[in-house]
């Protein structure tokens, strides 16, 4: 079981700012694919990759990262500098 957290237009279309997940996902690709699987907000979320950040217990990760392990996985979009 893990938590999966939900930022700014992410949280918006899923609806949710964060939720528990009992998942076989074995990488953050696995974990998108069986989310986005689910429902269409859930496909409208994650459908643009380029325009989405994942951090795996408070570290920045790459979609390829293997979440054994891992309590809390957080969806964002990219950080803007100003």
């Amino acid at each position: 079981m893990m938590d999966v957290l939900y930022f700014a237009w992410v949280r918006e279309r899923i609806g949710l700012p964060r939720e528990k997940i009992d998942t076989q996902a074995a990488t953050v690709m696995e974990l998108i694919v069986e989310l986005r699987g689910r429902e269409e907000r859930y496909e409208m979320a994650f459908g643009d990759l380029e325009s989405l950040r994942v951090a795996l217990d408070q570290e920045l990760a790459d979609f390829d990262a293997p979440l054994a392990g891992v309590r809390e996985v957080a969806f964002f979009p990219p950080m803007t500098g100003g």
